[in-house]
């Protein structure tokens, strides 16, 4: 058992700036310092020091999935806590250190099999650790279903919610939701007590109706222009919202089919940087080698992301977190601001205040990239993955 890692030779971005010819020290799960290459041979290391050499590679924050469904052939809907940690060490390989696993709209037998399943795994994870959970649906607009299951969806019920609440034994970190629906307000109120952090998707809502939704701080997005009310000029609707208002916050996909690239880039003549998140929204066959591949229960085909072979409707994405970064940087967007999107701001919007930097304080969960944007080691609370293995913990 190492004492401290240091990692050296780094290019650092650490959630707010770049430095280069620096050096990261970790010691137990913490990131103790972050200091100039000048002061390395200077400083008194230990002899159970791990050290890695970086040779001029990236070091950034460890990559936060605020939105999946599944991953490698195992995902939410199997309602068991060996499909999530499944999903915890296979995501390993990709940079991200922790996610939130997404439940879909379902029936309630299945919404409360995929809470306690999460809520099983979480603490026996050995790979990216789970935050919580995010609950999309079941209160959302029929109107703009996506693949949900239409007979799952719910008009607001506060008891229901309160029960999903307590079988959650509080790990409900975000929801989604539609604005325009009755009751909401109270829905948001009860939710704003709990500390969940919720978000317009699934919505018909009009421009008005998002504007009341900010009232009752409804201010994330959820796959922004996806399964939302589209902009017109003579009513905005929710995309239109997002634009109109820099206070909102909003998930993207950036795979090249959710949305266009060209609009990715005007999103961000718009919106402050730390108002946009990637997130993959990947389903459960996303790397997954045996067919058929099944999501949510339904057949799917890969064509750069999820189709249903019932109707050809795009299902979800079949990306990885390092898959998203090095789009986004392919689109001509900095590698800065792909982190800011990837770590920094996902970690600040769900309130995961220990995490998405790199500074003294935070915890060392942490990713080395190649120049070409490849993932060499993992770092999760201080332990050293390479290619998915504990080589240093």
């Amino acid at each position: 058992m190492v004492a401290a890692t240091c990692i050296h030779n780094a290019t650092v971005l650490n959630g707010y700036s770049m430095m280069r010819n620096c050096a990261v020290l970790i010691r137990q799960n913490k990131i103790v310092d972050v200091f100039n290459e000048e002061r390395f041979s200077q400083k008194k290391f230990k002899d159970d020091t791990f050290f890695i050499d970086a040779k001029g590679a990236y070091v950034v924050p460890g990559f936060i999935d605020t939105h999946i469904h599944g991953f490698g052939g195992y995902g939410t809907e199997d309602c068991q806590a060996k499909s999530i940690l499944k999903m915890s060490e296979g995501l390993l390989k990709y940079g991200v250190t922790s996610f939130i696993p997404t439940i879909y709209t379902a029936s309630q037998e299945k919404m409360f099999g995929g809470i306690k399943a999460i809520v099983k795994a979480m603490g026996k994870e050995k790979g990216a650790r789970i935050l919580g959970i995010h609950l999309e649906g079941p209160f959302i607009s029929p109107q703009r279903l996506g693949v949900q299951d239409e007979s799952a969806v719910k008009n607001v019920d506060l008891d229901l919610m309160e029960k999903m609440w307590e079988l959650s034994e509080g790990r409900i970190i975000n929801m989604t939701v539609a604005p325009e629906l009755k009751h909401m307000r109270e829905l948001a109120l009860y939710c704003l007590s709990k500390g969940i952090v919720l978000q317009a998707g699934h919505t018909n809502a009009t421009y008005k109706q998002m504007i009341e939704g900010m009232q009752a701080r409804i201010f994330h997005v959820t796959h922004l222009f996806n399964a939302m009310s589209r902009m017109h000029h003579r009513d905005p609707g929710a995309v239109g919202a997002v634009f109109i208002h820099p206070e909102l916050s909003c998930e993207i996909i950036a795979d090249g089919i959710h949305i266009n690239p060209e609009i990715i880039k005007f999103l961000l003549t718009c919106k402050p940087i730390d108002k946009i998140v990637l997130v993959t929204d990947a389903l459960k066959p996303t790397k997954q080698k045996k067919k058929p591949l099944i999501a949510n229960g339904d057949e799917v085909y890969l064509d750069k992301c999820f189709y249903r072979k019932e109707d050809n409707a795009i299902a979800g994405s079949a990306l990885t977190m390092v898959d998203s970064v090095r789009n986004i940087v392919s689109y001509g967007i900095s590698l800065e601001n792909a982190v800011h999107m990837a770590s920094t701001n996902p970690a600040r919007i769900m309130k995961q205040d220990h995490l998405g930097v790199i500074a003294p304080g935070y915890d060392a969960d942490l990713v080395i990239l190649s120049p070409k944007l490849n993932v060499l080691h993992t770092i999760i609370q201080g332990k050293v993955y390479s290619k998915g293995k504990e080589i240093c913990g």
